[in-house]
């Protein structure tokens, strides 16, 4: 079944052709993580069509944080969405697209930094831009309902 068909779907329920489940906390908790694939799916597609994976567009929003200053792998790691992402994977794919530049610390040299290039900051805005028409045209929340959803999600994970 392709994947449009699930997407299409809105009530837990059909989605995952159920209607009992052991509580309304387990319930939350699936219909938590089916969402976050559903948004995934949307923002891989939009990311795709720039040629971006969702990793590689996170080290390049971490990148513009500090920009212009350069990052260490290690730093861009601990800031990763997915900590176990391959950082210096992500920064090879990234340097061979010209988004990014490797060089050695000035501070520390047995230390790799990584500094966005304005081919790096222009392909980033494109893919922002994508995935916050995204966000706009598909999250259909008021700004209250956000307000109170990201509050939700924040006790959610005060354990973490």
């Amino acid at each position: 079944m392709h994947v449009c068909t699930y997407i299409c779907i809105v009530k837990i329920e059909d989605a995952l052709k159920m209607t009992r489940f052991s509580s309304q906390k387990h319930k939350a908790g699936l219909n938590i993580l089916y969402t976050a694939w559903w948004l995934k799916t949307m923002v891989s597609k939009e990311l795709k069509a720039v040629g971006l994976t969702h990793e590689q567009y996170n080290v390049l929003r971490i990148l513009k944080g500090k920009h212009p200053e350069a990052m260490c792998v290690k730093d861009i790691g601990n800031r990763m969405i997915e900590p176990s992402s391959n950082v210096p994977r992500i920064v090879d794919r990234l340097v061979a697209k010209n988004y990014v530049e490797r060089s050695t610390s000035v501070i520390d040299k047995r230390e790799t930094v990584i500094t966005l290039t304005n081919v790096g900051l222009d392909a980033l805005q494109t893919a922002t831009n994508k995935v916050d028409n995204l966000f706009t045209n598909s999250l259909h929340l008021l700004e209250d309902d956000a307000i109170k959803l990201n509050t939700m999600l924040e006790n959610i994970r005060g354990s973490e």
